[in-house]
């Protein structure tokens, strides 16, 4: 039986992407400080081959108990997105760096490790010619510096595969809000209007079903995979800020959409991402656009703005 550990195990996620591996028949022990006092998980307790621990993906001692006898690492516990870093840029870089870091040091070399990162990392770029795993990588915010050089470290370690993974969407047991496409359409959904500054802005996005998918092929798969890294979105996603908007226009046909020409987007992140490396591999995203927004839509009728974890 293979045995996974997956830190963060309780967040967007992980959240799902634990009921994918015990689906595959794994043993999966997930390690999260539940701070945000999500109960995401609580439908796991049942099976025999879960196992959950409330603690800090930081603490060495807590951490080196349970790598010992897993096969497989899963290191998915960070704080999420420039602004939430920003706003503690030490307890960021001691979760998102630091703790990955000390896996690379404590596991064994016979452990896999699989480990998200994010394209974000490509910065800012035309929007126009796309960005492969050979592109220089330029992040612009501690959240991006950081993400990359942990996966700097991860991959020199060696057995290990990163993800960079696009922008993610869609429903899960821990939602968030923090994301462009749930950000989008919930704000289509309540308030019936969106103001978009530099509609032109690009970027890739991925299904939170694919994503968790991602890592149960990657297990699946690692011999062939070990040492690299990949991009990881839905191949027709490559969309502006603009046709995004429009895209949720047609689900909220009453929405009001006001591209504005005076102001700014502190979020300057401008790029379009090939997938073929992974496709090539056999992995490819299946979830569209469309029915991650549709499934939001009947999501926010249901869960309210404070039932919603912003990172």
């Amino acid at each position: 039986m293979m045995k996974v550990l997956l830190t963060g195990g309780a967040g967007y996620i992980g959240s799902v992407l634990t009921g994918r591996l015990l689906a595959r028949g794994m043993d999966v022990a997930v390690v999260d400080k539940l701070i945000y006092r999500q109960t995401s998980l609580l439908q796991y307790f049942d099976n025999p081959r879960f196992s959950f621990v409330n603690g800090d993906v930081r603490d060495e001692r807590l951490m080196r108990d349970l790598v010992r006898d897993r096969d497989v690492i899963l290191p998915l516990a960070a704080i999420v997105g420039a602004p939430a870093c920003a706003r503690d840029p030490e307890s960021s870089t001691s979760i998102n760096l630091h703790a990955v870091a000390m896996l690379a040091k404590i596991s064994s070399a016979g452990q896999a490790v699989i480990y998200p990162t994010t394209n974000s990392g490509y910065g800012t770029t035309s929007g126009e010619e796309f960005c492969t795993e050979e592109t220089p990588l330029a992040p612009i915010s501690l959240y991006g510096r950081d993400k990359v050089e942990a996966e700097r470290i991860l991959l020199e370690r060696g057995n290990a595969v990163t993800l960079r993974f696009a922008t993610v969407f869609g429903v899960s047991p821990r939602m968030r809000l923090d994301l462009l496409v749930n950000d989008f359409t919930f704000r289509a959904v309540r308030d019936r209007f969106l103001v978009i500054f530099e509609k032109q802005f690009k970027r890739n996005f991925l299904h939170v079903l694919d994503a968790a998918d991602c890592f149960v092929f990657c297990i699946e798969q690692f011999a062939q995979m070990k040492g690299e890294p990949y991009n990881v979105g839905l191949n027709e996603a490559n969309i502006s800020k603009e046709e995004l908007a429009l895209a949720i226009k047609r689900r909220v046909p009453e929405l009001y959409i006001h591209f504005a020409e005076v102001g700014s987007d502190p979020d300057k992140r401008n790029y379009v991402v090939s997938n073929d490396k992974i496709n090539r591999k056999g992995f490819v995203a299946s979830h569209g656009l469309d029915e991650g927004i549709r499934q939001l839509i009947r999501a926010y009728a249901m869960i309210g703005k404070s039932e919603m974890y912003n990172c």
